[in-house]
């Protein structure tokens, strides 16, 4: 298939809280992996961070940091296009027209923004109008590169679903017949979607989780990686299977399986007979095989104007494509 007639992807990682074994194994791993089949566009949404308060110094490192695990984990410039958010004006423009056309109603079931309400309780008007909004900005994100496929996890399918229907709306109100914008479609992996935490594998693993060995961080020292992950939760139950039932036992077999490529039946026979002991040794083993050498790599990069340099041109790649959909929305709308 030549590179024109590719599907396109969209995704991006936010660049605040720190990248975590979660961020590699269900979206950065898979994109590297597919980066032939597509035609990507992947960025660190920097915006996105900014819904709650950050400090500046902070972000910018981490936003570095990110990007450059980008490149470090494989991902091609050549083949990719690799950018910050922030540095392609047209997200945060197109980002208002399309709040123009969404209903509140429609942000006000979205399943994340109702949790962090929750958890704020009375201190929900302190709430920024960016982390009830942005779900809008994440349209805007996917809709300007003409995504037929959005890479997510599942917990994030619920995004891709409003971004359809905006889509689908502007489309209706704007289009006289013909579709300004692409309706994309979720891409949801088989395995690894959604790696959960170390500590209480029934929630997803975060960096922002208060509980110490939740979750393994991208940049930790291998001796932690190594102690997280031998006092990760199983059971009482001695047999080593998958089973969504005893998450704990899943999850380390999940993280297993993305990382060696091996077929369940073939994990579950190696393990066949042997204790947690064994099992949490050898995910050990595949982390830190797998993130000693992207570790090592980020590290240089992080200090190197090349990244300066990959960054610009990939703003700059991302822009004249990201400029044609904003002009072709404005233009539908009377703004042009």
């Amino acid at each position: 298939m030549s590179v024109g007639t590719r599907p396109k992807t969209f995704s991006g990682v936010k660049p605040s809280g720190g990248l975590h074994l979660g961020n590699y194994l269900g979206a950065i791993k898979r994109w590297v992996d597919d980066q032939d089949r597509y035609e990507n566009v992947f960025c660190i949404v920097d915006l996105h961070a900014i819904t709650v308060p950050q400090d500046p110094v902070a972000l910018r490192q981490q936003t570095r940091e990110v990007a450059a695990f980008y490149l470090a984990a494989g991902l091609d410039p050549a083949r990719t296009i690799v950018f910050v958010q922030s540095h392609v004006s047209a997200h945060a423009e197109l980002g208002w027209i399309l709040n123009c056309v969404t209903p509140m109603g429609w942000l006000e079931r979205m399943t994340q923004f109702k949790d962090k309400a929750a958890k704020e309780g009375e201190n929900r008007e302190r709430i920024s109008t960016g982390l009830f909004d942005y779900p809008v900005l994440m349209a805007s994100d996917i809709l300007l590169y003409d995504a037929n496929f959005v890479p997510v996890g599942d917990d994030q399918k619920q995004h891709v679903e409003l971004t359809r229907d905006i889509a689908e709306r502007v489309n209706r109100l704007y289009g006289n017949g013909t579709d300004i914008l692409v309706v994309p479609q979720p891409l949801i992996a088989e395995t690894g979607a959604r790696i959960m935490g170390l500590v209480d594998p029934t929630k997803k693993m975060s960096k922002s989780d208060d509980l110490p060995g939740q979750a393994i961080g991208i940049f930790d020292d291998p001796s932690n990686i190594r102690k997280a992950l031998m006092r990760a939760t199983t059971d009482s139950d001695r047999t080593i299977v998958f089973d969504p039932a005893r998450p704990g036992v899943n999850n380390l077999l999940t993280i297993y399986q993305v990382l060696t490529g091996l077929q369940r039946d073939a994990i579950e026979a190696h393990f066949g007979g042997r204790g947690y002991g064994d099992l949490k040794k050898e995910v050990a083993t595949a982390v830190l095989d797998t993130l000693a050498p992207i570790q090592a790599r980020c590290r240089s990069l992080i200090e190197s104007h090349d990244l300066d340099d990959i960054l610009l041109d990939g703003a700059n790649r991302a822009s004249a494509i990201a400029n044609r959909t904003l002009e072709r929305v404005a233009t539908a709308m009377g703004l042009r």
